[in-house]
């Protein structure tokens, strides 16, 4: 319940003159009824109500836009849903003046409550309960009691003024001033009653309580408890007060004598001998000269201090990191190129370009070490092995490996540390880790920065410039400690699912390595070769125990995986061992599994997804097309569509802005080559394009040449060859473009079965990306222009017939020349 309000005075509906208009004498209505479960109300008072009961919610929304008046009664217990049955006989009317919605579901409703009611009889008790409600009836009124109420009320504002006084909460300030406008002794009994500190059994007696001067005895009753409880604990801490005092004097001459003894070589205080052992630390671990000087005003502060302040712990945990950091401990050896060669051989499958790349920064540092080159970042779908990648590195180099998680981060202090200043103030993840290492040279992957935020407590993105500018980061300086450390000597790299999303200040500052998705034969290779031995090893397997047939690798790969990466791959696997080795434990006498398609479909159970299959018969107006997923590449199939219309098009299958900009610029293309393509009627028809899977977004440029085919084969009536797939982007010069993610896109019309590949001229230089095992099994038909795509991606024009002699002579006939 909130503070009150001030609010108008109106009569409680006792005997008292003037009652007030809010309830008449014996006037009843049916109002909805909200049960209250920990609160109870005055007449006379603004309250604040918090609504999380499902059927008080529903109450409110139902009734108030048929009326802002509602009963409100305290139940009895508590039970979750009381019912009419579970509340109190005596309640308020309110008026409901101001709604609103919280963000975790419940509402927040202000309430001016006016009057005592009870009920008459109940109509409903769901989904709330409805009732007919009528005043509270109150006794008749004696002249003498009426002075004897006044009498009563002058002092219980008295005693109020007193008590309110003690108080300092914004409830008691505004009691106070609602107390000295109101002349009424049951308003006045009731705003008292409101803010008194008591169980919510005697303030529903008081709220009972009808008559006047009762009501005025028993609430001046509990305002002296209450002025004396208040007054008590004045005395209290006024008591308390003094002693604070006395320690403070103790205090003081305390550190009379610590420097009494300081000047006469005797200080043998907690806090010296705490400064004496870091500062022998300090030596030990070779801190250098600037940063002991800067570190020696805290030492000295220390000495004076007693481990009771709070200032004792933060000043040591402080210098004790400084202590743990590695300012001059390093790995000694120098890159051995051809170990780490053998090492990403061992641990990686393919990635030749990657592995090259990544030596080629190892040559430079060998090379120069005092240089500043570029950060290696590593782009790629998950589970392609970018952070095995860096592990790999380290443990070629003979140097700790740690990776830092930027998406996790909640600021830019995780990252680069908090300022002292701070409650709780910790280092960041950077010199936290070093400490942890122990080396000022280890390899440190910061995984995900292109899934940076800026929020109230900074820019993530601003950190990792600090970090990663290799012409910055030799007096890096972590908030915490405040003083510049070396990261020069740190090896580090980066990794993110895509480039595009990486702050451009720190893309400056990296060169993108990127790492396609594996091929499905990558993946079986990858199985057989790392994934499947080392989790039969973790799974207690040996291989003549357990074997894979690669029509069951194959089957998780197609069936039950869809990634760029082996993450999910592996999960399929292990799954498969721990079958396995389920098997085995029921079974004493198995002691060999072999994994088939069929065992894999009974532990993994039915097929997860399904891949596009290539057209098996030749349509007009259906393509084939190329696409480029986070997760691989996949074929689609494009579907044109005409109808009598006004020369438009219309798009479906959640395309995106740049597609369909891309099928505009296709059928403006088309309509400036009807006569060159013989086609008719273009103008009064409407074109309708569609690809399906519709819950699946796309979007791109590089489906430009599809959609153009699918509707020149529509309009044309020539079908599209079903053993052709194309991608590529075009203009309204009937240009094609290069487009991107060539590899995966070939990768899965070789998936598909398809043959032949229709591919832009200017991507010829990226096909020495594509596995040779794959080229080997393609035809790639290089084109620049539309017209080379129609010529070899429709089928021939069929021949028309010639006419009959017969047709020919009544043709002349019927010419009137």
């Amino acid at each position: 319940m909130a503070g009150q309000a001030n609010a108008p005075a109106g009569r409680t509906g006792e005997r008292l003159a003037n009652p007030a208009p809010a309830i008449e004498a014996a006037r009843t209505e049916t109002l909805p009824v909200l049960v209250l479960r920990s609160v109870v109300m005055f007449p006379g008072t603004v309250e604040t109500l918090t609504i999380t009961r499902d059927s008080s919610r529903r109450l409110l929304e139902e009734s108030l836009p048929h009326g802002k008046r509602i009963a409100l009664f305290r139940q009895r217990g508590d039970r979750a849903e009381p019912g009419a049955a579970g509340i109190v006989t005596v309640g308020v009317v309110a008026t409901v003046y101001k709604l609103n919605r919280r963000d975790d579901g419940s509402l927040t409703v202000r309430l001016r409550v006016l009057d005592r009611i009870v009920i008459d009889r109940v109509f409903a008790t769901e989904p709330f309960i409805r009732a007919e409600v009528s005043p509270a009836a109150g006794t008749t009124a004696m002249p003498g009691d009426d002075r004897e109420a006044h009498a009563r009320a002058e002092e219980l504002k008295s005693a109020a003024h007193a008590f309110l006084e003690e108080r300092t909460d914004e409830t008691a300030s505004e009691a106070a001033a609602q107390l000295a406008t109101t002349e009424d002794p049951g308003r006045v009994a009731d705003i008292v009653a409101s803010v008194l500190t008591i169980t919510l059994e005697e303030k529903q007696a008081l709220l009972e309580e009808l008559d006047v001067v009762r009501r005025l005895r028993a609430v001046l009753a509990h305002v002296g408890q209450e002025l004396s409880k208040a007054r008590l604990g004045r005395k209290i801490h006024e008591d308390a007060k003094a002693e604070l005092t006395d320690a403070q004097r103790r205090e003081y001459l305390h550190e009379q004598l610590r420097i009494i003894r300081r000047e006469l070589g005797e200080d043998q205080s907690e806090g010296a001998q705490q400064a004496a052992e870091l500062r022998a630390r300090l030596e030990v671990a070779r801190v250098p000269k600037d940063v002991r000087e800067e570190v020696e005003r805290d030492l000295t502060r220390l000495t004076y201090l007693r481990p009771a302040n709070p200032e004792f712990p933060l000043i040591v945990s402080y210098i004790e990191t400084l202590t743990e950091l590695p300012w001059r401990a390093e790995t000694v050896r120098k890159p051995d190129l051809a170990k780490a060669q053998q090492q990403l051989d061992q641990s990686h499958f393919d990635l030749e370009r990657v592995k090259r790349r990544l030596l080629d920064h190892l040559a430079v540092r060998k090379r120069n070490p005092l240089g500043h080159p570029m950060i290696p970042c590593l782009v790629g779908p998950p589970g392609v092995g970018k952070t095995t990648l860096a592990a790999s590195l380290a443990e070629a180099l003979g140097r700790k490996f740690i990776s830092i998680g930027v998406s996790g981060m909640e600021g830019e202090g995780d990252l680069i540390g908090f300022r002292r200043t701070l409650p709780g103030a910790l280092p960041g993840r950077i010199i936290h880790e070093l400490c942890r290492a122990g080396a000022r040279d280890p390899v440190i992957m910061l995984e995900d920065i292109d899934d940076t935020d800026i929020d109230f407590s900074g820019d993530e993105a601003t950190a990792l410039l600090e970090v990663l500018d290799t012409r910055r980061n030799k007096a890096f300086v972590d908030r915490f400690i405040g003083v510049p450390f070396d990261l020069s000597g740190v090896l580090f790299l980066a990794t993110a699912y895509y480039w595009e999303d990486v702050p451009p200040a720190v893309r400056e500052r990296l060169e993108m390595i990127r790492i396609p998705g594996y091929s499905d034969e990558d993946k079986r290779e990858i199985s057989r070769r790392y994934l499947v031995p080392r989790l039969l090893a973790e799974h207690g397997l040996s291989d003549a125990q357990c074997h894979f047939e690669d029509e069951a690798l194959g089957r998780m790969i197609e069936d039950y995986t869809r990634e760029g990466g082996v993450r999910g791959l592996d999960r399929q696997i292990a799954a498969l061992c721990r079958a396995a080795v389920g098997m085995m434990e029921r079974e004493p006498a198995l002691k060999e599994i072999t994994v088939t398609p069929v065992l894999v479909e009974q532990v993994l159970g039915p097929p997860k997804f399904l891949r596009e299959a290539r057209l098996t018969t030749a349509n007009p107006g259906v393509v084939t097309g190329l696409a480029w997923t986070s997760v691989g590449g996949e074929i689609m199939h494009i579907e044109a569509l005409r109808y009598p219309g006004r020369g438009g098009i219309q798009l479906t299958g959640q395309i995106g802005n740049v597609m369909k900009e891309s099928a505009q610029a296709a059928l403006s293309l088309l309509k400036s080559r009807v006569r060159s393509l013989g086609i008719r009627k273009l103008f009064d028809s409407d074109i309708h394009v569609h690809v399906p899977a519709g819950a699946v977004p796309k979007d791109g440029p590089s489906a430009g040449v599809a959609i153009f085919t699918a509707i020149a084969s529509l309009c044309t009536g020539r079908r599209v060859r079903a053993d052709v797939a194309m991608t590529g982007e075009i203009t309204l010069r009937g240009l094609v473009l290069p487009i991107g993610g060539l590899k995966e896109k070939i990768l899965a019309a070789r998936r598909a079965g398809i043959p032949t590949v229709i591919l832009p001229k200017l991507n010829e230089k990226d096909l020495a990306d594509v596995p040779p095992s794959v080229v080997a099994h393609v035809k790639f038909v290089l084109v620049e222009t539309v017209d080379e795509v129609l010529a070899a991606a429709l089928e021939p024009e069929k021949k028309r017939r010639p006419k009959s002699k017969a047709k020919k002579s009544k043709a002349r006939k019927r010419s009137p020349n």
